[in-house]
C-alpha cells in the first residue's frame, strides 16, 4: 500500500537510511563491474580505444531514455522504480558473467542505471525538504562515493586475482541492491496519470527541458553538473592509460586505487559543501570548479605515485564541493516546476551528452596517438576555462 512521508522528518530517518543503503550497493556494483569489464576487454585483446567505447554505449542509454525515465520515476513509487532498475543491472552483470558479449551486458546495465537515477535523486525531495535537501544530497553523494571507493578497488583487485570471481561479486552486489530496495517504503506517486503516448512523452520532456533552461538558476545547475561529469568520466579512462605511461605500472589494481582517491576526496568535499553552502549561496562552489581543471593539469605532470594520490584526493574534494550544491539546487527548483524526476532526467540528458562528447574526443585523441599526459593537460585546461566562463556569465 502506498503511503505519504512527512518531508519534515529527521534527516537520518528510516526512509532515508533505506535509500542510502540501497544506493550504496547499486553504486558499488556499477564501479566494480566497470573495472571488471575493462579487465575482460584486456583479457580478450580488445584495442585500447574500445575502452571508452564501452562507456559511450553506457552513456548513450541515458540520452536515449531521458525523455521516458523521468516520467516513469514520477508516475510510480520511486522505491519500486529503483528495484526494477537494479534488476536490469543484475541481468546485465549476469550476461557478462556467463561469457556473452561484454558490450551487450554493460549496455543493459546502462539501461538500468538510466532508469535508476531520476528515482534515486527524486525520492530525496519526497522524504526531506528545504535546507536539509543539501545535507541529504551530501549523504547520497557520500554513500555513492564510498561505494565508488570500495567498488573500484574491489573490481581491480578481484580482476587481477580471478576475473570470473570479480564478475560474480558484481552480480551478487546487484542482487543485494534489489533486496535493499524492498525496504524502501512504497511512497505515493508524485505525478500519476500522465500520458504514455510516445509523442506526448517527447513533448513533455522537451517542455521540461525548455522550462528548466529558461530559468537562470536551473540552467546554471544543468551546465555546471554536465561539465563536471563529462570531465569526470574522461579522467577515469585517462587514469587507465596514464598509469603505465607515467608510472610504468600495468596491473588493474593501481588505476582503481587512484580512482578511489578521487572518491575519498569527494566525500570530504561533499561534507564541506553540506556545512558551508546553502541554496541561497550556491555560487560559492564555482571557484572549486575552476580549480578542478587546474589540478587535472597538475596531475597530468606527476611522475610519483604518492603525489598522484594526493593530487587526485584534492581533485575529488573540489569536485564534491562543486557538484553537491548544484544537484540540490536543481532538485529543489525542479520539484516545484516540472517534477523532481523530470528535472533529474533532463539533468542526466545534459550530463551524458557532455560525457559522450568528451569521451568521443578522448577516443579520437587515443586513436590519433596523442600522449596521455598531453591529453590530460588539454582536458584540464578546457574544463577550467569553461567553468570560469560559466561563473562569469552567472554573475552578470
Amino acid at each position: 500500500m502506498s503511503q505519504a512521508v512527512n518531508p519534515d522528518s529527521p534527516l537520518l530517518s528510516r526512509n532515508m537510511m533505506a535509500v542510502i543503503v540501497a544506493q550504496f550497493f547499486s553504486a558499488f556494483g556499477d564501479n566494480a563491474l566497470l573495472f571488471a569489464t575493462l579487465a575482460v576487454l584486456k583479457s580478450q585483446l580488445y584495442p585500447d580505444w574500445s575502452q571508452p567505447i564501452l562507456q559511450m554505449m553506457f552513456v548513450a542509454t541515458y540520452i536515449v531514455l531521458a525523455p521516458f525515465v523521468g516520467q516513469m520515476a514520477d508516475s510510480f513509487a520511486k522505491g519500486r522504480v529503483m528495484m526494477f532498475a537494479n534488476s536490469l543491472k543484475l541481468l546485465g552483470a549476469l550476461i557478462i558473467c556467463f561469457g556473452f558479449n561484454p558490450f551487450l551486458g554493460y549496455t543493459l546495465v546502462g539501461i538500468g542505471a538510466a532508469s535508476y537515477s531520476p528515482a534515486k535523486y527524486g525520492i530525496l525531495t519526497e522524504i526531506t525538504s528545504g535546507e536539509r535537501l543539501v545535507k541529504a544530497n551530501g549523504l547520497m553523494e557520500s554513500s555513492t562515493i564510498a561505494a565508488i571507493l570500495l567498488g573500484s578497488v574491489a573490481g581491480g583487485i578481484l580482476a587481477d586475482w580471478n576475473l570470473l570471481a570479480a564478475l560474480i561479486v558484481c552480480a551478487l552486489t546487484y542482487a543485494l541492491a534489489v533486496v535493499a530496495n524492498i525496504f524502501i517504503p512504497k511512497l505515493l506517486a508524485a505525478r500519476p496519470g500522465q500520458s504514455w503516448h510516445f509523442a506526448a512523452m517527447l513533448r513533455s520532456f522537451a517542455d521540461s527541458g525548455l522550462l528548466l533552461w529558461r530559468n537562470g538558476e536551473t540552467r546554471f545547475s544543468l551546465l555546471g553538473t554536465s561539465m563536471f561529469w563529462g570531465a569526470g568520466v574522461t579522467l577515469r579512462f585517462l587514469l587507465v592509460l596514464w598509469v603505465p605511461v607515467a608510472l610504468g605500472i600495468t596491473d588493474n589494481k593501481t588505476p582503481t586505487t587512484l580512482n578511489a582517491m578521487v572518491a575519498i576526496g569527494i566525500v570530504i568535499g561533499a561534507a564541506a559543501a553540506a556545512k558551508l553552502v546553502t541554496l541561497q549561496t550556491v555560487r560559492r562552489c564555482m571557484p572549486a570548479g575552476i580549480l578542478i581543471g587546474v589540478m587535472v593539469v597538475v596531475f597530468s605532470l606527476q611522475t610519483s605515485l604518492l603525489n598522484a594520490y594526493l593530487v587526485l584526493m584534492v581533485i575529488g574534494a573540489l569536485g564534491g564541493f562543486f557538484v553537491v550544491p548544484l544537484n540540490a539546487l536543481l532538485q529543489e527548483r525542479g520539484k516545484d516546476s516540472v517534477g523532481a524526476g523530470n528535472a533529474i532526467a533532463v539533468q542526466n540528458f545534459g550530463e551524458n551528452i557532455a560525457m559522450l562528447v568528451m569521451l568521443g574526443l578522448y577516443t579520437i585523441a587515443i586513436k590519433l596517438g596523442a600522449p596521455a599526459v598531453a591529453t590530460g593537460i588539454g582536458f584540464g585546461a578546457i574544463f577550467a576555462v569553461a567553468i570560469a566562463l560559466l561563473w562569469w556569465k552567472s554573475r552578470r
